[in-house]
This record gives structure tokens, C-alpha cells and sequence, in this order.
């Protein structure tokens, strides 16, 4: 089984887009995914610096934008669908576009809803958050809740992500559990907890009048790491994860359940892979970054890797 992974926010990098852009159609693509999203993706995603697309209203469209593109590139060229698609946290709207289950433009349409919503959401408490690497799963949950923070993703692979007030933030970094390094992320706020539920009815409003369909290939949620096999609880569960933590963790435990032979990264990529090394071990797992990492994800695709 060969499971496509579609990352989430933080993993843009500036000028990420540009070699997408060469390849024959994807201009036109993306301007009717910039329409969609309310969102100059290809400005932003070839010449915009680090600090414009952090911002979350352009940085959700800028990744799930790209992560279409290349999976729709990959399946083009391999000639075949993956077996299987996650996506984590925002990347989950690109997985069920994939999927089926809702229109690309569709999907491009609510990620600009999203990411506007999370970011007037953000805006209305100083928060942010870190991810904290190593340490006992048990024992860093605990600290965090002592500071009043959230586990926003349990990433897997010894890395769970701390989400709350900026000062609650600072103090985990001062004094971080024995074992453990504290990295602050450059987000805007404290996404997947409570701060976020004023965005959680703005999307909720938004998929009222959009049209599923039943998942053509295997589809995870983050809520637990199960199958999603129902179209319109696959969008259901989008809109309630803005303000619940993501259990990327228990998606890959169901990826190793469902005898996952390889995993591809779909741009902007990176980051996923960077978690499968430890918590996928011995899985081989491909970053489709740029188009040149095409030709190691269709062999891996359709086994020849």
C-alpha cells in the first residue's frame, strides 16, 4: 500500500512554487485556484518573502494548492492512483479533494474560508506554538497542561506540538522537561484548540452547500487515525478538527495496521517525511518538493523503487 501525504502549514518556503509553474497547465490551474481561494497563489508562492506567507490567510491555499498540483502530476505520470491519502492538519483538504470526496476548486474555495477564519480567530489573543521534541509522551502533556496549554498535534515520532499563550509558551521554553527541546513555530496562533472555534462555525458555514461523493481510495482522518468511507463525514470532521488536535500519530499507527509499504510527500513536502523516518521506520517514504522528485515517487508508486 502507498499512502500520499499532504502536509500542513509551515512547510512553504518562499518561491516553492516556481518550478510547478513550468510544467504545461499549471498556470491555468493555479489562477482558478487563486479565484477560488480569494488568494494570488502565484505571486505569493513564487516571489512573496517568508514573512507574507506565513500569513495564514495565504499560506493554506499556497499548500493545499500545491499539494493538488503535484498529486494530480504524480497520478498523471505514474498513470495510476495512489492506494491511500492523509492529510495533516490544512492538508486534509487537499487529501479529500484528492480523494473524491469534493471538487479541487471546492477544496480551494473553503481552505481561503479556513485560513481567514483562523487568522481573524488568531487575531484575537496573543497565542502561538512550539513543538516539543523528545521526552515522555505522558510527562510532556502533564507540563502542558500545568501551563495551561494545549497539545495541539501529537506528531508521532517524539514530537508533540503546544499550542496556548504566548507568556504559558515562553515558560515551557524556559524550563522544558528533562529530555525534551522546545522549538517555537512560526505560526500565527494557537491553531487546533479552543482559540480556534470562531472558525470552526465560519467553515461550517461555508461546506453547508457543497456537493460530496464517497471516497474513491483509502481516506484517513486526524481525528483518531481511522478510515473515513463517508464523503460528508470526511468534511464534517475537517471543519471540527480547526479547533481539535491533530493525532497524526494514530494516522501512522493505521498506516503500519494497513501494511503501508511507502509513502509519498506531496509539496510543499518535508516535514511528513521528516516524521515517518521515526515513526514509519523502515517504510521508504518519498518528498515530492520540486518536479524533479517525480520520477523516485512514480517508481515508487508503482513499485519499481
Amino acid at each position: 500500500m502507498i499512502v500520499v501525504a499532504c502536509p500542513g502549514q509551515g512547510s512553504q518556503t518562499p518561491g516553492f512554487l516556481s518550478p510547478w509553474l513550468e510544467l504545461p497547465g499549471v498556470a491555468e490551474r493555479l489562477a482558478a485556484f487563486s479565484e477560488a481561494a480569494q488568494v494570488d497563489l502565484a505571486i505569493h508562492g513564487t516571489q512573496s518573502d517568508a514573512d507574507t506567507i506565513r500569513d495564514t490567510r495565504i499560506a493554506q491555499p499556497l499548500i493545499v494548492a500545491a499539494s493538488i498540483i503535484a498529486a494530480e502530476e504524480l497520478e498523471r505520470r505514474a498513470g495510476r492512483r495512489p492506494d491511500g491519502l492523509a492529510g495533516h492538519s490544512v492538508g486534509e483538504l487537499a487529501a479529500v479533494a484528492l480523494a473524491g470526496v469534493i471538487g479541487a476548486e471546492d477544496a480551494l474555495r473553503l481552505v481561503g474560508v479556513r485560513g481567514r477564519a483562523m487568522a481573524d480567530a488568531a487575531a484575537r489573543a496573543e497565542t502561538g506554538m512550539s513543538a516539543v521534541l523528545g521526552g515522555d509522551q505522558d510527562a510532556v502533556v502533564a507540563r502542558l497542561q500545568e501551563l495551561d496549554l494545549t497539545p495541539a498535534n501529537y506528531n508521532g515520532g517524539g514530537q508533540i506540538v503546544a499550542a496556548g499563550a504566548l507568556p504559558a509558551l515562553a515558560a515551557l521554553a524556559e524550563e522544558p522537561l528533562r529530555g525534551t527541546r522546545v522549538v517555537p513555530l512560526q505560526v500565527a496562533g494557537a491553531f487546533h484548540t479552543a482559540y480556534m472555534a470562531p472558525a470552526v462555525e465560519a467553515l461550517r458555514q461555508a461546506v453547508a452547500g457543497v456537493a460530496t461523493s464517497d471516497p474513491g481510495v483509502t481516506l484517513w482522518t486526524n481525528r483518531d487515525g481511522s478510515t473515513v468511507a463517508d464523503g460528508a463525514r470526511a468534511l464534517e470532521l475537517i471543519v471540527d478538527q480547526v479547533a481539535s488536535p491533530v493525532r497524526w500519530d494514530l494516522c501512522m499507527a493505521s498506516f503500519t495496521e494497513a501494511g503501508i509499504t511507502g509513502m509519498i510527500e506531496v509539496a510543499p513536502a518535508g516535514a511528513l517525511t521528516g516524521l515517518a523516518k521515526r515513526g514509519l521506520r523502515g517504510v521508504p517514504a518519498v518528498a515530492v518538493k520540486t518536479p524533479e522528485d517525480l520520477d523516485a515517487a512514480v517508481a515508487l508508486l508503482n513499485g519499481e523503487a
